[in-house]
């Protein structure tokens, strides 16, 4: 077996372009520092939204092969990272894209939403077995904004953190291993006014969004860490620019397939929601592994 390096990170999202929207500095970060950067996946986002018109027959309700596609642009994406493990939660295709909340595709076989949040779970824990993470970030029990697949994605990635950790639990998926440190995405309130100001009063979209719209925004009291991410925002630029079904990028700023403006992070904050602190009292962390023993 490989050893691995001495610092390990794993961080589980819904959709591809969730990582690289936000984490994409993060992950280009610890990964040109030479640490293990896992990426799972939950579904393929088969039911995305399409922007570009010459890419409009890939959507749902036409060709259908919208997944496949963004696994492609996923794996792009992953490339300007410098991310080289990632992985689908089951394989490719074990979970479906379950639509926004209260739509039809919910309730469809084999969407994320329906699956049994233990058994999901027990994919993750062979990932979580094998790797052995010190650190895990993924989003809060609403998902940042109330999607069905990323409040999905929290309790399978919950939930994995525990089994993997229990000793009696399926020891044909490895040695159990315990996640030190467990962080949920957020971007610290006046962060995100301060990031539409600018997009105001730049006009880099005619339209911009909402700061409430932003997933994860909270007051910056409940935010522990911040990492800076200057020197890695081009990379995340570009790793947000090969999800092109899904993501228009224009310099600092970017939209979805509603064309609302947002502002493009290049330092990415978090939430410790579990394990100690790596900085003083009253201070944010700047590292996420701040604290972990190699």
């Amino acid at each position: 077996m490989t050893e691995l390096p001495s610092r390990r990170l794993l961080l589980v999202h819904a959709h591809p372009d969730d990582e690289s929207i936000n984490n994409g500095t993060t992950m280009a970060k610890y990964a040109a520092e030479g640490a293990h950067v896992t990426l799972v996946t939950c579904t393929l986002g088969e039911e995305g939204e399409v922007i570009p018109p010459a890419l409009a027959h890939l959507a749902p309700d036409r060709e259908n092969r919208l997944g496949p596609h963004r696994a492609g642009e996923l794996a792009a994406a992953m490339k300007e990272l410098g991310v080289t493990d990632h992985r689908f939660l089951g394989g490719p295709g074990r979970y479906r894209d379950s639509g926004m909340m209260g739509a039809e595709q919910n309730r469809r076989p084999g969407a994320f939403w329906s699956a049994d949040p233990d058994e999901a779970a027990a994919h993750l824990v062979e990932v979580v077995r094998s790797v052995r993470p010190q650190v895990l970030v993924t989003y809060d029990p609403d998902g940042g904004y109330g999607h069905p697949d990323h409040i999905q994605a929290h309790r399978v990635a919950v939930r994995a953190a525990e089994l993997a950790a229990e000793p009696a639990f399926r020891r044909d998926l490895g040695a159990p291993h315990e996640i030190v440190k467990i962080y949920w995405n957020r971007v610290p309130r006046t962060v995100a006014e301060e990031g539409f100001a600018r997009l105001r009063a730049e006009g880099t979209f005619p339209r911009a969004g909402a700061v409430d719209d932003i997933p994860g925004v909270v007051d910056d009291a409940l935010v522990t860490t911040a990492v800076a991410g200057a020197g890695y925002a081009d990379r995340k630029r570009a790793a947000m620019r090969a999800h092109a079904t899904q993501v228009a990028v224009r310099g600092d700023f970017f939209a979805l397939s509603n064309d609302l403006g947002q502002p493009l992070f290049a330092t990415e904050y978090y939430q410790l929601v579990r394990g100690s602190l790596g900085a003083p009292a009253g201070a944010r962390e700047d590292d996420l592994f701040a604290g972990v023993a190699s």
